[in-house]
This record gives structure tokens, sequence and C-alpha cells, in this order.
């Protein structure tokens, strides 16, 4: 699979993770991400290629220029990419990442309990499906 469009891996299940998919969607003026459920085979064949644990669905990923970030670093160079007042949200990576990833977790744990899930990974509207690998 060759894409050069900054690819976001998340949680299909997960209502939070689906609707910071929605949130990158509604602010990526430039259409750039692509998007995959970590569950799908593409997240699986991602996951594999860049040696992440194809069992941990705990995390959010970004596949930026080949190179993949997770948890908190991944959201916030996302957040760069997207721009605008999003941007600013970047100064936040000079805080430890031990420190950042200590809340990501925090709220990865209880994000089923807080947001719940749902039964099977979610599917893009006809007008989003080129976005989704």
């Amino acid at each position: 699979m060759e894409n050069n469009n900054p690819i976001i891996l998340f949680d299909g299940v997960c209502n939070l993770c689906n609707g910071a998919v929605q949130f990158v969607i509604k602010n990526d003026k430039k259409k750039l991400f692509r998007f995959a459920a970590l569950q799908s085979e593409v997240g699986i064949e991602l996951s594999k290629k860049y040696g992440l644990s194809v069992d941990s669905m705990k995390t959010f990923v970004a596949i930026i220029n080949n190179k993949y970030y997770t948890r908190s670093t991944a959201a916030l160079e996302v957040a760069k990419m997207l721009g605008g007042i999003l941007s600013l949200a970047y100064v936040f990576i000079i805080v430890p990442p031990l420190i950042r990833d200590s809340v990501y977790n925090w709220i990865a744990k209880n994000r089923y309990s807080w947001f719940g899930k749902q039964e099977s990974c979610m599917i893009p509207t006809p007008e989003l499906q080129d976005r989704f690998l």
C-alpha cells in the first residue's frame, strides 16, 4: 500500500476515537489525512509494517512521512499539521512525554466507560470514503 498522505490509525469501536477522527475531518481543510481503524485489514497491515502491537488498541497512531507517532505525540503532530489555532497546541511538545502520556493513558484506560463503544467500526459516508483506507 503506497500512500504519501499522513495516516491516522484509531480504535474503530471507541466513541471518543471516532469523535477525534470527525474533529480532524472537520478541521483538515486541505484534506491531507487518511484514516484506518486499528482493527481493519489496513490498520493491522500498517501496525505490522511499523512494528506496532496489533493487539494494542489503546493508542492513537499518526504516520507522517513514513514515521509513526503514538499517544500524545501523535495528537500534537496532527494538531500542528491541521494548522491555524490548533497548531498552537504543539507548544505542549515541550512537556516530557512521560507526563503527557500519563494523562493520555489515563483517558485511554477510561474511554469506554466515559464515552462508550460501538459494536463495530464506523462506516464512512460516501463523501468520506476516499479518506478511509
